[in-house]
């Protein structure tokens, strides 16, 4: 049975507070919707499929391809069920093969035991079969194989991606508190960013947000500047597919813009940071940099959206200061922004009440643990009005 033409259940990955935008990729992609949790969407396809997905998704973090369910009560049972498998199918014997799992079962205190039990048993299955066994250890640059142990129910999965995906490969210099990739690209979904019209974003530290928003725009695919996923290194990878992805996914690309780019912040740093990460990511021509108070941001005429990703507060020294900055940060808005959408990222709801305008729409999100709301605002002449709770 040839894994590469069979169909079988994909996982696919993600944030939580992502499932809706991942839902709505996954089904724009032509692929049927089989199931969702609060961080998983899954789908069936083969793992010629998982390429597309890999190369396309903008939301997911992971692709996992499904290769068997095993009742397993304990390490011996777990052990036993993953030698059973036939790994010489799926892996190169003289290749390197990384182990990743989630696991919630009693009888394990420490998930690298896990890693380590599935590693022996595929390793020793190899070298029954093959008569040699791959390399392993924790880097993700070849083969990577994940397990999901929940109670007596463990799932094995081919993890296509290797890496997750929000590592697009472009962010070599992230700064302080940086986006996730795939964040940014769900909180502009969420914001309502289709890439016509202009995209304003003052405090843009490393420029995560602005590059996505580029990639977005210029219909290019997230993928096309990572340099290995996890099926590369699976036996049989069809090379030349791949290829022809790829250059579909080229052709597909826009060259020009019909709105502008604009990223500011008031550290040279981050905006020295952000150009060379929107120089990699191929989209440096796309988007105005410049150093500079938030407050001083071009917004060419016309309409399109403004957002911001302002600090939290983790100190509490830091809430007085930045009462002040979110109070500045809602007179920006209201003042130099009418006629856009404005958005506020934050994960300080306290905080942000002091932007003092009334939000159309609060989105839940989550930034690694941290509860956070995208704040949405219809810019228009006419009074300022508080919000009534955010």
């Amino acid at each position: 049975m040839n894994p590469w033409k069979t169909s079988r259940r994909i996982v696919l990955t993600c944030a939580r507070g992502m499932v809706p935008f991942l839902l709505t990729e996954t089904a724009g992609l032509g692929f049927a919707i089989r199931g969702e949790t609060e961080t998983a969407v899954e789908t069936e396809g083969s793992l010629t499929d998982s390429l597309r997905l890999n190369l396309r998704l903008r939301t997911a973090h992971r692709v996992l391809y499904h290769l068997a369910t095993l009742e397993a009560d304990g390490p011996g049972s777990l052990y036993g069920g993953i030698t059973d498998l036939p790994w010489e199918e799926y892996i190169h014997e003289d290749g390197y093969l990384t182990v990743t799992c989630t696991v919630n079962n009693p009888t394990i205190n420490d998930s690298r035991f896990v890693n380590m039990k599935a590693k022996d048993a595929i390793v020793d299955r190899m070298t029954a079969r093959r008569g040699r066994r791959p390399d392993s250890g924790p880097e993700r640059t070849g083969a990577v194989v994940h397990v999901h142990w929940q109670g007596n129910r463990a799932e094995v999965f081919l993890h296509t991606s290797g890496e997750p995906l929000s590592r697009r490969g472009y962010r070599q210099i992230p700064m302080a508190a940086p986006m996730q990739e795939t964040l940014a690209a769900g909180v502009l979904m969420a914001a309502g960013w289709k890439g016509e019209g202009n995209l304003v974003n003052p405090m843009c530290g490393s420029g995560t947000l602005a590059v996505e928003g580029a990639l977005m725009a210029l219909n290019r695919a997230p993928g096309l500047h990572r340099e290995h996923f996890g099926f590369m290194s699976v036996r049989g990878f069809p090379e030349k597919e791949w290829d022809a992805l790829l250059r579909q996914a080229r052709k597909e690309g826009r060259r020009s813009l019909p709105g502008r780019i604009v990223a500011t912040d008031i550290e040279r740093e981050a905006v020295a940071a952000a150009r060379l990460n929107a120089r990699r990511a191929g989209v440096e021509e796309h988007i105005s940099f410049s150093a500079g108070d938030f407050m001083r941001t071009e917004v060419p005429p016309g309409d399109g959206l403004v957002i911001f990703n302002p600090p939290y507060g983790e100190r509490l020294g830091d809430q007085a200061v930045l009462g002040e900055l979110y109070g500045r940060l809602g007179d920006f808005l209201k003042k130099s922004c009418q006629g856009y959408a404005g958005a506020v990222f934050t994960g300080n709801l306290a905080l942000a009440k002091r932007i003092g305008l009334r939000t159309n729409r609060r989105i839940p999100f989550f930034n690694g643990d941290i509860e956070c709301r995208l704040l949405l605002y219809d810019l228009y002449g006419g009074s300022r009005k508080p919000d009534r709770g955010v």
